[in-house]
Protein backbone atom coordinates (compact mmCIF):
# COMPACT_ATOMS: atom_id res chain seq x y z
CA UNK A 1 0.00 0.00 0.00
CA UNK A 2 1.21 3.26 -1.17
CA UNK A 3 1.90 5.96 1.92
CA UNK A 4 4.40 8.36 0.46
CA UNK A 5 2.79 11.95 -0.70
CA UNK A 6 0.11 11.57 1.55
CA UNK A 7 -0.68 13.43 4.90
CA UNK A 8 -1.32 12.12 8.32
CA UNK A 9 -4.55 12.71 10.31
CA UNK A 10 -4.26 15.40 12.78
CA UNK A 11 -7.49 13.37 14.72
CA UNK A 12 -4.76 10.58 16.26
CA UNK A 13 -5.01 10.98 19.86
CA UNK A 14 -1.78 8.66 21.20
CA UNK A 15 -2.86 7.56 24.82
CA UNK A 16 -0.29 4.89 24.87
CA UNK A 17 2.02 6.93 27.63
CA UNK A 18 -1.58 7.14 29.93
CA UNK A 19 -2.92 3.88 29.27
CA UNK A 20 -4.13 1.61 32.02
CA UNK A 21 -1.70 -1.43 33.16
CA UNK A 22 -4.90 -3.49 34.99
CA UNK A 23 -8.16 -4.01 34.39
CA UNK A 24 -10.89 -5.80 31.60
CA UNK A 25 -13.71 -4.49 30.39
CA UNK A 26 -15.31 -3.79 27.22
CA UNK A 27 -17.86 -0.86 25.89
CA UNK A 28 -21.58 -1.03 26.47
CA UNK A 29 -24.11 -1.10 23.88
CA UNK A 30 -21.42 -1.49 20.98
CA UNK A 31 -21.61 -5.33 20.30
CA UNK A 32 -18.14 -7.04 19.81
CA UNK A 33 -15.16 -5.24 17.75
CA UNK A 34 -13.32 -7.29 14.90
CA UNK A 35 -10.54 -7.65 16.95
CA UNK A 36 -12.87 -9.92 19.23
CA UNK A 37 -12.93 -12.76 16.45
CA UNK A 38 -9.37 -12.34 15.56
CA UNK A 39 -8.44 -13.01 19.69
CA UNK A 40 -11.00 -15.71 19.32
CA UNK A 41 -8.98 -17.27 16.60
CA UNK A 42 -5.67 -16.72 18.22
CA UNK A 43 -6.58 -18.49 21.23
CA UNK A 44 -7.93 -21.35 19.21
CA UNK A 45 -4.75 -21.38 17.65
CA UNK A 46 -2.11 -20.98 20.15
CA UNK A 47 -4.20 -22.83 23.68
CA UNK A 48 -7.00 -24.90 22.18
CA UNK A 49 -10.03 -22.34 23.82
CA UNK A 50 -13.45 -22.48 22.23
CA UNK A 51 -14.00 -19.16 20.27
CA UNK A 52 -17.29 -19.31 21.69
CA UNK A 53 -16.17 -18.76 24.87
CA UNK A 54 -14.48 -15.75 24.10
CA UNK A 55 -17.65 -14.25 22.15
CA UNK A 56 -19.85 -15.29 25.13
CA UNK A 57 -17.16 -13.20 27.66
CA UNK A 58 -17.12 -10.61 25.71
CA UNK A 59 -20.19 -10.30 25.45
CA UNK A 60 -21.14 -10.19 29.18
CA UNK A 61 -18.25 -8.10 29.84
CA UNK A 62 -19.73 -5.24 27.54
CA UNK A 63 -22.28 -5.00 29.88
CA UNK A 64 -20.20 -4.57 33.36
CA UNK A 65 -17.33 -2.41 32.67
CA UNK A 66 -14.78 -2.14 35.31
CA UNK A 67 -12.96 0.44 36.20
CA UNK A 68 -9.14 0.74 34.71
CA UNK A 69 -5.61 2.07 36.72
CA UNK A 70 -4.04 4.66 34.72
CA UNK A 71 -0.04 4.69 34.35
CA UNK A 72 1.91 7.53 32.99
CA UNK A 73 4.76 5.73 31.22
CA UNK A 74 7.26 6.62 28.34
CA UNK A 75 6.12 5.50 24.63
CA UNK A 76 8.88 3.77 23.22
CA UNK A 77 8.96 3.82 19.83
CA UNK A 78 10.44 0.04 17.56
CA UNK A 79 10.63 0.57 13.54
CA UNK A 80 7.70 -1.40 13.73
CA UNK A 81 5.69 0.71 15.56
CA UNK A 82 6.60 3.77 13.95
CA UNK A 83 5.54 2.04 10.66
CA UNK A 84 2.36 1.20 12.16
CA UNK A 85 1.76 4.94 13.62
CA UNK A 86 2.64 6.22 10.70
CA UNK A 87 -0.41 3.87 8.75
CA UNK A 88 -2.69 4.67 11.15
CA UNK A 89 -2.45 8.45 10.92
CA UNK A 90 -2.56 8.06 6.45
CA UNK A 91 -5.42 5.55 6.39
CA UNK A 92 -7.39 7.36 9.03
CA UNK A 93 -6.60 10.96 7.04
CA UNK A 94 -7.56 8.79 3.90
CA UNK A 95 -10.51 8.19 5.56
CA UNK A 96 -11.31 11.75 6.71
CA UNK A 97 -10.75 13.19 3.10
CA UNK A 98 -12.88 10.06 1.08
CA UNK A 99 -15.65 10.09 3.47
CA UNK A 100 -15.94 14.10 3.88
CA UNK A 101 -15.87 13.78 -0.43
CA UNK A 102 -18.96 11.41 -0.18
CA UNK A 103 -20.83 12.86 2.53
CA UNK A 104 -20.64 16.08 0.47
CA UNK A 105 -22.30 14.49 -2.41
CA UNK A 106 -25.30 13.54 -0.65
CA UNK A 107 -25.25 17.36 0.15
CA UNK A 108 -24.01 16.37 3.94
CA UNK A 109 -21.31 17.17 6.37
CA UNK A 110 -18.84 14.62 7.30
CA UNK A 111 -17.82 14.44 10.87
CA UNK A 112 -14.24 12.88 11.51
CA UNK A 113 -13.94 11.13 14.37
CA UNK A 114 -11.11 10.75 16.75
CA UNK A 115 -8.67 7.43 16.81
CA UNK A 116 -7.03 6.84 20.33
CA UNK A 117 -4.08 4.38 20.23
CA UNK A 118 -3.65 2.82 23.75
CA UNK A 119 -1.72 0.37 25.19
CA UNK A 120 -3.31 -2.41 27.64
CA UNK A 121 -6.17 -0.77 28.65
CA UNK A 122 -8.21 2.32 28.91
CA UNK A 123 -11.61 3.84 29.55
CA UNK A 124 -13.52 4.99 26.89
CA UNK A 125 -16.63 6.54 26.51
CA UNK A 126 -18.33 3.20 26.51
CA UNK A 127 -16.81 1.81 29.42
CA UNK A 128 -13.30 0.53 30.13
CA UNK A 129 -11.38 -1.47 27.65
CA UNK A 130 -9.40 -3.94 27.05
CA UNK A 131 -6.39 -4.58 24.37
CA UNK A 132 -7.21 -7.99 24.07
CA UNK A 133 -10.61 -7.46 22.58
CA UNK A 134 -9.10 -5.63 19.95
CA UNK A 135 -9.89 -2.56 17.62
CA UNK A 136 -13.34 -0.84 18.26
CA UNK A 137 -15.51 2.00 17.49
CA UNK A 138 -17.61 3.91 20.30
CA UNK A 139 -20.92 5.43 19.41
CA UNK A 140 -21.01 7.49 22.84
CA UNK A 141 -18.07 9.37 22.57
CA UNK A 142 -17.07 8.73 18.62
CA UNK A 143 -14.03 7.51 18.95
CA UNK A 144 -12.26 4.33 17.54
CA UNK A 145 -9.81 2.64 19.68
CA UNK A 146 -6.76 0.63 18.51
CA UNK A 147 -3.71 -0.91 20.45
CA UNK A 148 -1.51 -1.20 17.81
CA UNK A 149 0.01 -4.50 19.54
CA UNK A 150 -3.47 -6.08 17.83
CA UNK A 151 -1.14 -5.60 14.77
CA UNK A 152 1.51 -7.71 15.67
CA UNK A 153 -1.34 -10.18 16.54
CA UNK A 154 -2.43 -10.24 12.62
CA UNK A 155 1.30 -10.69 11.79
CA UNK A 156 1.87 -13.77 13.78
CA UNK A 157 -1.28 -15.34 13.83
CA UNK A 158 -3.48 -14.80 10.97
CA UNK A 159 -0.62 -15.46 8.60
CA UNK A 160 0.09 -12.06 7.49
CA UNK A 161 3.66 -11.60 7.94
CA UNK A 162 5.73 -8.43 8.26
CA UNK A 163 8.06 -8.70 5.01
CA UNK A 164 8.96 -5.45 5.46
CA UNK A 165 10.69 -4.36 1.96
CA UNK A 166 11.47 -0.81 1.83
CA UNK A 167 12.43 0.54 -1.51
CA UNK A 168 13.41 4.47 0.00
CA UNK A 169 10.68 6.01 -1.60
CA UNK A 170 8.31 6.17 1.50
CA UNK A 171 6.23 3.94 0.10
CA UNK A 172 5.25 0.45 1.49
CA UNK A 173 4.96 -2.88 0.78
CA UNK A 174 5.15 -4.88 3.83
CA UNK A 175 3.16 -7.76 3.61
CA UNK A 176 -0.24 -7.14 5.63
CA UNK A 177 -0.11 -3.17 5.23
CA UNK A 178 -3.63 -3.34 3.53
CA UNK A 179 -5.54 -5.36 5.85
CA UNK A 180 -4.43 -3.47 8.45
CA UNK A 181 -6.00 -0.83 6.57
CA UNK A 182 -8.70 -2.92 6.05
CA UNK A 183 -10.07 -3.51 9.75
CA UNK A 184 -9.57 0.68 10.16
CA UNK A 185 -11.53 1.37 7.61
CA UNK A 186 -13.98 -1.47 9.11
CA UNK A 187 -14.59 0.50 12.37
CA UNK A 188 -14.70 3.85 10.44
CA UNK A 189 -17.98 2.33 8.38
CA UNK A 190 -19.43 1.80 12.14
CA UNK A 191 -18.74 5.79 12.85
CA UNK A 192 -20.06 6.23 9.41
CA UNK A 193 -23.29 4.05 10.31
CA UNK A 194 -23.72 6.45 13.52
CA UNK A 195 -23.75 9.39 11.56
CA UNK A 196 -26.43 8.42 9.16
CA UNK A 197 -28.27 7.48 12.02
CA UNK A 198 -28.11 3.47 11.56
CA UNK A 199 -26.51 2.96 15.07
CA UNK A 200 -29.37 3.74 17.31
CA UNK A 201 -31.59 1.88 14.90
CA UNK A 202 -30.18 -1.20 14.80
CA UNK A 203 -29.45 -0.78 18.61
CA UNK A 204 -33.24 -0.58 19.44
CA UNK A 205 -34.38 -3.23 17.01
CA UNK A 206 -31.89 -5.56 18.71
CA UNK A 207 -33.16 -4.88 22.39
CA UNK A 208 -36.77 -5.48 20.66
CA UNK A 209 -35.82 -8.84 19.50
CA UNK A 210 -35.19 -12.92 20.06
CA UNK A 211 -31.51 -13.53 20.43
CA UNK A 212 -31.46 -15.41 16.88
CA UNK A 213 -33.29 -11.80 15.14
CA UNK A 214 -30.52 -10.07 17.23
CA UNK A 215 -27.88 -11.81 16.28
CA UNK A 216 -29.19 -12.09 12.58
CA UNK A 217 -28.99 -7.64 12.90
CA UNK A 218 -25.77 -7.72 14.85
CA UNK A 219 -24.21 -9.69 11.66
CA UNK A 220 -25.90 -6.99 9.09
CA UNK A 221 -24.42 -4.35 10.75
CA UNK A 222 -21.00 -6.02 10.81
CA UNK A 223 -21.40 -6.80 7.24
CA UNK A 224 -22.28 -3.36 5.77
CA UNK A 225 -19.17 -1.94 8.17
CA UNK A 226 -17.68 -3.97 5.49
CA UNK A 227 -19.07 -2.75 2.80
CA UNK A 228 -18.30 0.52 4.33
CA UNK A 229 -14.47 -0.50 4.02
CA UNK A 230 -14.55 -1.25 0.41
CA UNK A 231 -16.26 1.84 -0.42
CA UNK A 232 -13.77 3.65 1.26
CA UNK A 233 -10.74 1.35 -0.85
CA UNK A 234 -12.74 2.28 -4.07
CA UNK A 235 -12.46 5.88 -3.59
CA UNK A 236 -9.90 6.41 -2.18
CA UNK A 237 -7.81 4.44 -4.88
CA UNK A 238 -9.75 7.35 -7.53
CA UNK A 239 -8.41 9.60 -5.50
CA UNK A 240 -5.03 8.48 -4.85
CA UNK A 241 -4.05 5.38 -6.32
CA UNK A 242 -2.57 4.17 -3.37
CA UNK A 243 -3.37 0.54 -4.13
CA UNK A 244 -0.01 -2.03 -4.74
CA UNK A 245 -0.66 -5.73 -5.68
CA UNK A 246 -1.94 -8.02 -3.25
CA UNK A 247 -3.46 -5.24 -1.54
CA UNK A 248 -6.98 -6.71 -2.07
CA UNK A 249 -6.22 -10.02 -1.67
CA UNK A 250 -4.79 -9.32 1.96
CA UNK A 251 -8.05 -7.74 3.11
CA UNK A 252 -10.01 -11.02 1.44
CA UNK A 253 -7.56 -13.25 3.24
CA UNK A 254 -8.50 -10.80 6.67
CA UNK A 255 -12.03 -11.06 6.19
CA UNK A 256 -11.87 -15.17 5.40
CA UNK A 257 -10.21 -15.97 8.55
CA UNK A 258 -12.41 -13.91 10.87
CA UNK A 259 -15.87 -15.64 9.27
CA UNK A 260 -18.26 -16.92 12.21
CA UNK A 261 -18.63 -20.13 10.48
CA UNK A 262 -14.32 -20.53 9.74
CA UNK A 263 -14.12 -19.90 13.73
CA UNK A 264 -16.64 -22.39 14.40
CA UNK A 265 -15.73 -25.09 12.40
CA UNK A 266 -12.29 -25.08 13.49
CA UNK A 267 -13.31 -24.55 17.29
CA UNK A 268 -16.40 -27.23 17.01
CA UNK A 269 -16.20 -29.12 14.18
CA UNK A 270 -19.77 -27.56 13.10
CA UNK A 271 -21.51 -24.58 12.63
CA UNK A 272 -24.69 -22.87 14.61
CA UNK A 273 -25.71 -20.12 12.06
CA UNK A 274 -28.30 -18.91 14.44
CA UNK A 275 -25.48 -17.94 16.77
CA UNK A 276 -23.52 -15.74 13.79
CA UNK A 277 -22.73 -12.43 15.14
CA UNK A 278 -20.35 -11.48 12.24
CA UNK A 279 -21.47 -13.31 9.48
CA UNK A 280 -19.90 -16.24 6.94
CA UNK A 281 -16.39 -15.69 5.18
CA UNK A 282 -18.16 -15.12 2.05
CA UNK A 283 -20.41 -13.04 3.44
CA UNK A 284 -17.52 -10.75 4.70
CA UNK A 285 -15.88 -11.26 1.42
CA UNK A 286 -18.84 -10.41 -0.37
CA UNK A 287 -20.09 -7.33 1.07
CA UNK A 288 -15.95 -5.80 1.43
CA UNK A 289 -16.02 -6.87 -2.76
CA UNK A 290 -19.43 -5.25 -3.22
CA UNK A 291 -18.33 -2.27 -1.60
CA UNK A 292 -15.43 -1.46 -3.82
CA UNK A 293 -16.48 -2.73 -7.01
CA UNK A 294 -19.44 -0.08 -6.90
CA UNK A 295 -17.96 2.53 -4.69
CA UNK A 296 -21.48 4.19 -3.20
CA UNK A 297 -22.97 3.52 0.00
CA UNK A 298 -26.54 2.68 -1.23
CA UNK A 299 -24.45 -0.57 -2.77
CA UNK A 300 -24.66 -1.36 1.55
CA UNK A 301 -28.30 -1.85 2.47
CA UNK A 302 -27.46 -5.39 4.28
CA UNK A 303 -30.23 -4.69 6.37
CA UNK A 304 -33.33 -4.37 3.94
CA UNK A 305 -36.95 -4.59 6.25
CA UNK A 306 -35.28 -5.81 9.42
CA UNK A 307 -34.81 -1.42 10.46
Amino acid sequence: MRLDDQRESENVEDQRGNSGRRGFGLRGGGGIGIGTIVLALVLWKGCGIDPSVVLGLSSQMSQSPQSVAQSDQPVVETPDSAQDRKLVGVVLAATEDTWQQIFAEHHANYQAPKLVLYSGSIASGCGSAEAAMGPFYCPADQKVYLDMAFFKDMRTQMGITADQQGNGTGSSNEAGDFARAYVIAHEIGHHVQNLLGLTDKIQNARQQSNEVTSNQLSVRQELQADCFAGVWANRNQQRVNFLQAGDLEEAINAATQIGDDRLQQRSRGYVVPDSFTHGTSAQRVRWFQTGFQQGKIEACDTFGHYI
